[in-house]
């Protein structure tokens, strides 16, 4: 590994099999290749993306033989399903490889002769029970059922008893060799449980591996006995070396190899990390850099596949919310490594708490200012103050930390971090109160510094989401009016106050319209059904006079500051600016918003309720929020309110 190009990087997702359609579980593995792909473009780095489909096999010649379609028919269907799937999802790879592909086949076929004219390939006999399925042997532990059967336990189907004659890997020989190897690259498997997992079972002792078959025909001829195909799983695995130009393209080859990070399911955590690397061994390669393998996403608590029914169409959800707010849930939800639960109100929760109101409010009120006081021009800033000189500072610091938790895989961390700079341009805003300085021709200059901060503030958080979220990040840039599109800029180029004063910015749009709940639900779920099954029957309203709703003092309140109140789950202590005076109020939204989510947020309050102490704690208000499934979900303004204005 130490000869490998400093300048390139190559990152592979597994190949996905043709007898499936993709899912959310698809996307999200691809969806991180893509986002670690295009950081890496940012770095200045040669890279290299691949992806593809994986269609030999058992698996696949049944299920073409159910459709009445040959296995090359069913894969030809299946991969345009995929390819539309990675466009509408932005994904940038440089090369979908598919195994039925000419140089792939020749490729395995000459890594299978290598093997064995070394020995490490040879013929024998094999017994044992076999997944069709799962494309898999099960190992010898697995208990009979009292019909004398045995179920696959990754599947729960029932595996079928096999005979025949066989070619075996010597995989018992690489035992010692592949511990060693562990050892001295303690990277080679991330996270650290996966690589744990992977020692743990090598240490148990490793059996020789059967990997051909004479019952399958449906994959590649072994080289001078066409009456055995190669197992599957070998075929696959060495996509990895064939896609990056092994025996077709040496250049390609020799610039990429070996790959950084293999990207996996850890269902396929011991053949990327115990098989694949044993056949690399005996083909003399040099082995990959890491082999990281991702958590699964879950629905009702279990994997998502299609068998059980409980795939989530991803399709569905882009035509609702687009590729970015998918791309961002999915990476940002949980950390890569752990599984994950997707929940309809969680997912809608980002949507509308993180991109809706975070992201996109800051965004369009800030250009909204620059065209109100500005006339939609870049101002010239006035001088700088400290309060200035500190965003600037944070932004910077914000920078090199995500670029480091980019550099580790560590998505979700990277987006947190990016959040909480949000929130400190948004609490800038609120200290600042630029519309309460475009009041004052004496403060024309102030003025235009804050908006100007702000501005350099909103083009690098562009920055900073762009291999995340590069449609959004691109739609920021060109509201600026910036001549580049993020992608074109290296970090090392990038600096926070390159902003030209006197450019035209661009009318803002809403980056991410408020979705609803329910409406969400039935168009992902149950698209063109009525949903009115899932709402909660309706009270019976009581009427009011008008007189007694002029009663009510409803009005917008900023948040100044937010914290949790200790002892409780659900209550947080807020300090507000109603116009003419502050406020402090206690609100029970602390189970759907964190403390930093509400800093510099305009909500509706009800300011003349009597006040009241709730566990110890005065509340001088109450604001206003729809309740969800118990969880508040609070009604923002889209755009710029000053505090103490009259809701009517």
């Amino acid at each position: 590994m130490e000869g490998k190009f400093k300048n390139t990087f190559y990152v592979t997702t597994p190949i996905y099999y043709v007898n499936d359609v993709p899912h959310i579980g698809h996307a999200y593995t691809t969806i991180i290749a893509d986002a670690l792909a295009r950081y890496q473009r940012l770095c200045g780095k040669k890279v290299y993306f691949l992806t593809g489909t994986d269609e030999h096999g058992q698996k696949i010649e049944k299920a073409a033989a159910e459709k009445g379609m040959s296995p090359k028919e069913l894969a030809d269907r299946v991969v345009v399903r995929f390819k539309e799937l990675w466009q509408k999802l932005n994904i940038s790879y440089d090369y979908f490889i598919r195994t039925t592909e000419e140089f792939h086949e020749r490729g395995v076929q000459k890594i299978f002769q290598k093997l064995l004219e070394k020995g490490d390939i040879y013929k024998g006999k094999y017994q044992g029970w076999y997944c069709v399925s799962e494309e898999n042997f099960l190992s010898e532990d697995v208990p009979l059922e009292p019909d004398g059967s045995k179920i696959c336990p990754d599947c729960g189907r029932q595996a079928t008893l096999l005979e025949e004659e066989s070619y075996f890997f010597r995989l018992s020989a690489y035992q010692q060799p592949l511990l060693d190897f562990y050892a001295a690259n303690p990277q080679f498997v991330r996270p650290q449980s996966r690589m744990n997992e992977v020692v743990s079972f090598v240490r148990q002792g490793l059996k020789d591996l059967s990997i051909t078959r004479t019952t399958v025909r449906w994959g590649i001829p072994v080289p001078g006995d066409p009456k055995h195909t190669i197992y599957v799983w070998f075929d696959a695995l060495h996509n990895y070396v064939t896609g990056a130009g092994y025996d077709w393209n040496p250049e390609l080859f020799e610039t990429f190899w070996p790959a950084d990070v293999h990207l996996i399911g850890k269902d396929i955590l011991r053949f990327h990390a115990i098989f694949w690397p044993a056949f690399l061994m005996a083909a003399g390669f040099p082995l990959p850099r890491t082999v990281f393998g991702h958590g699964w996403w879950l629905k009702d608590e279990t994997k998502m596949s299609k068998s059980k029914g409980n795939v989530l169409d991803p399709h569905l959800i882009l035509e609702k919310v687009g590729a970015d707010a998918l791309r961002y849930f999915l990476l940002r939800e949980v950390p890569v490594g752990l599984d994950g639960s997707f929940s309809h109100e969680g997912f809608v929760h980002r949507v509308n708490s993180d991109l809706a109101n975070d992201l996109g409010n800051l965004v369009q009120r800030t250009l909204t200012m620059v065209f109100n006081y500005f006339d939609g021009e870049i101002p010239v800033p006035g001088e700088e103050q400290d309060s200035d000189r500190k965003l600037a500072e944070h932004f910077e610091e914000t920078a090199a930390r995500v670029y480091a938790l980019y550099d580790d895989y560590a998505l979700s961390r990277a987006l947190e971090e990016i959040w909480v700079f949000l929130n400190a341009v948004n609490k800038y805003l609120a200290d600042q109160e630029p519309w309460k300085l475009a009041k004052k021709a004496e403060e024309k200059n102030r003025l235009a510094r804050i908006l100007f901060q702000a501005l350099c503030a909103v083009r690098g958080v562009g920055y900073l989401i762009y291999p995340v979220m590069p449609e959004t990040a691109e739609k920021i840039w060109n509201f600026l009016g910036e001549s580049k599109k993020p992608g074109e800029v290296l970090k090392s180029w990038f600096n926070f106050y390159h902003l030209t004063s006197g450019n035209r910015i661009r009318k803002p749009e809403a980056l991410f319209p408020r979705i609803d709940l329910m409406e969400f639900i039935g168009e992902v779920e149950k698209p063109g059904k009525a949903i009115e099954s899932r709402k909660k029957p309706e009270e019976k309203m009581e009427y009011i006079t008008y007189d007694e709703f002029k009663k009510m003092d409803l009005r917008v309140a900023r948040v100044l500051t937010a914290e949790r109140i200790p002892g409780t789950s659900k209550l947080l202590k807020l300090q507000i600016d109603l116009g003419n005076e502050t406020r402090q109020i206690v609100a029970g939204v602390a189970e759907t918003y964190s403390p930093e989510d509400l800093v510099g947020k305009e909500f509706i309050v009800i300011a003349n309720l009597k006040p009241a102490v709730i566990r110890g704690v005065e509340s001088q208000g109450m604001l206003l929020a729809a309740e969800i499934d118990g969880k508040a979900i609070i009604p923002f303004f889209d755009r710029e309110v000053p505090p103490g204005t009259k809701v009517k």
